[in-house]
């Protein structure tokens, strides 16, 4: 039997999910609510990036955040599926990974998680297989999506074909955000570009 603290921090998050009117959302907001699990893994042990994103979420307003808020705890914060190909360019970040072919909730073409990239950080150009859908739920950032780059923030969905180039800077609060792969999930084609802003950002 699932776990009751976790149906509203799932039901919150599948709400996300069924407003956005793509085929795959629809069925990542069906698996959290129908299969969720039991235990979503082991909780994440830096209380201070916990608390850097409960300042960030205390700012927000989105309808996803109370629930979320009070399930930071019951999350698997530092499980990154891609952190062998991203090295020393993954400590800006820490991923919570929910649904996948290896995740708490099993999936064999869906990944997703929630994402939080810490206070003024560059996450440099980066791409892989799978299509991706961000949803920022708090704060903000600089995103590049292809040739595309503008000022994010929390309500927006962004969307990332297969193997288009895209990076992330983090505003003064940093940015959560949930993320789904979906299609060719695979995690050996995530590759880092060349990205000359990485260098002035460092």
């Amino acid at each position: 039997m699932q776990d009751e603290a976790l149906f509203p921090l799932l039901s919150a998050m599948a709400a996300v999910y069924a407003a956005e009117p793509r085929e795959e959302a629809g069925r990542t907001a069906r698996l959290l609510v129908e299969q969720g699990p039991m235990h979503l893994g082991d909780r994440y042990p830096n209380d201070a990036v916990l608390a850097e994103m409960a300042a960030a979420l205390d700012a927000s307003d989105h309808p996803a955040l109370a629930a979320i808020r009070a399930g930071l705890h019951l999350m698997p914060w530092g499980d990154n599926p891609v952190a062998a190909q991203v090295g020393a360019a993954g400590d800006v970040y820490v991923v919570c990974t929910l649904m996948g072919p290896d995740g708490p909730i099993p999936s064999d073409d869906l990944r997703m998680g929630l994402f939080w990239q810490r206070p003024g950080t560059y996450y440099p150009l980066h791409a892989h297989d799978a299509d991706e859908t961000y949803v920022i739920l708090a704060g903000d950032a600089e995103w590049t999506a292809g040739d595309d780059t503008r000022l994010r923030g929390a309500g927006e969905a962004i969307h990332h074909p297969s193997l288009m180039p895209h990076a992330f800077h983090a505003g003064d609060r940093g940015f959560l955000a949930l993320w789904r792969w979906s299609g060719d999930v695979n995690t050996h084609s995530y590759t880092l570009l060349p990205d000359p802003k990485a260098a002035v950002a460092a």
